[in-house]
This record gives C-alpha cells, sequence and structure tokens, in this order.
C-alpha cells in the first residue's frame, strides 16, 4: 500500500521532470507547430519509461548501499542538477554558442539519427528544432528525438530519488499523467501567448530539486 506521503512525493518529482516537456510544448505552440495526440504520447511514454528505469535501477542499487551514503550520494545527485536547472538558461545558451561556432552544427537540412547525441543535445537547448521537416507538425520519429532530449534530466533525478527510497511506481504512475497534461498545457498557452513574453520556468524545477536534495539530509 502506498503511504500518502509517498503520492505527494511522487506527484512533486512528476511536476518537476514535467517542467521541461511542458516548456517545449508552450516553445511549439508559439511556433505554431501541432503536436498530434499520437506524437505527445510517445513523448510520454519515453519520458517516463526512461525516470522508470533510472528509478529502478536506483532503487536496486540503494539496497546495497549503507543508508547514509545512499542518502549522501541522493543529496549530491540532486542538488548538482537542481543548481544546473537553476542556470538553465546559461547552460543552453552555452550549447546553442557551441553549435553555432561548429562546423558541423546541426541544421534542419541535415538528416538526423535518433541516436545522434549531438542532435539530442541541440534539442536539449532549442526543443523547437524538432521540427525537422519544417511541417507545422511533429512527427512520431520527431517526437521520439524530443522525448530522448526531454529525458536527459530525468535519468539523473530518477537515480538521486530512488536512492531517497521515494516509490518508483508511484513516480511512475504520476509522471504518466503530468507529462500529458504538460505538453498540451504547455502548447496550449504558447499558442495564445505568443511572441509576447520570454518564457523560462526552469529555474523553478531547479529549485524544487535543490529543496529535495536537502530534505535527505533532515
Amino acid at each position: 500500500m502506498i503511504s500518502i506521503e509517498a503520492i505527494f512525493v511522487a506527484a512533486v518529482i512528476a511536476l518537476t521532470c514535467s517542467v521541461d516537456a511542458f516548456t517545449a510544448g508552450f516553445s511549439f505552440g508559439g511556433n505554431r507547430i501541432y503536436i498530434p495526440w499520437q506524437s505527445a504520447q510517445v513523448i510520454n511514454l519515453i519520458c517516463t519509461s526512461i525516470l522508470g528505469a533510472s528509478l529502478f535501477a536506483g532503487a536496486k542499487i540503494q539496497q546495497f548501499l549503507p543508508g547514509r551514503l545512499a542518502m549522501l550520494i541522493s543529496f549530491g545527485i540532486l542538488s548538482v542538477l537542481g543548481t544546473a536547472k537553476l542556470l538553465d538558461s546559461m547552460t543552453k545558451s552555452v550549447i546553442r554558442r557551441h553549435n553555432r561556432r561548429s562546423n558541423e552544427g546541426i541544421e534542419k537540412k541535415y538528416e538526423f539519427c535518433l541516436l545522434n547525441f549531438r542532435f539530442i543535445l541541440h534539442l536539449y537547448a532549442e526543443p523547437e528544432d524538432a521540427d525537422i521537416d519544417a511541417s507545422k507538425t511533429l512527427s512520431v520519429k520527431e517526437a521520439v528525438a524530443l522525448a530522448l532530449s526531454l529525458s536527459i534530466d530525468g535519468v539523473a533525478i530518477g537515480f538521486g530519488v530512488a536512492l531517497g527510497s521515494a516509490s518508483p511506481l508511484a513516480v511512475v504512475i504520476a509522471s504518466l499523467i503530468t507529462n500529458t497534461l504538460a505538453i498540451h498545457l504547455g502548447c496550449w498557452l504558447g499558442n495564445r501567448i505568443v511572441r509576447l513574453v520570454k518564457f523560462n520556468i526552469s529555474w523553478v524545477s531547479g529549485a524544487i530539486l535543490i529543496l529535495l536534495a536537502v530534505s535527505k539530509l533532515v
């Protein structure tokens, strides 16, 4: 039986992981790029699956670690990632600058590979560029690449919170719900506030991650 506390923690973690999906949806909406239901579900399932895999891996490793050591590792992972998210705009500007300077920078006219880590990293900074064919509709194949980029943080978050004894099942269920809502809500808002505001709430997930990290030491 999952406790009320475990459900609350799972909801907080899932909401934290869905911030990037919300921001990506907002970016797509602002650029008038349509995300079909199938593509949204592909993003949701891939992000949740990767988060779930890292959660279960962390839970397994946690069994072999002394309780205090597991908590300290969890604190370290979450605090470092939280700090990086607080500096998210700076991190993404560095990635953009690197892509512009490189002679092999990724451009829409290039054929992409789903296993091309550099392309995935590019999408982390510029999610709207997932629309490779400029069709103004995110295909399933393009959704896979976008989902992999959105899952970069989920790997570390899942592993970190699992070491802190979070319930993997509760987090996975919450993530399936919040990711879908985040993508569609972000896209809907982006369509209505298009180009009127500079939108970046990555600092919110960063602040939550740091609070989660500190909670491991309490």
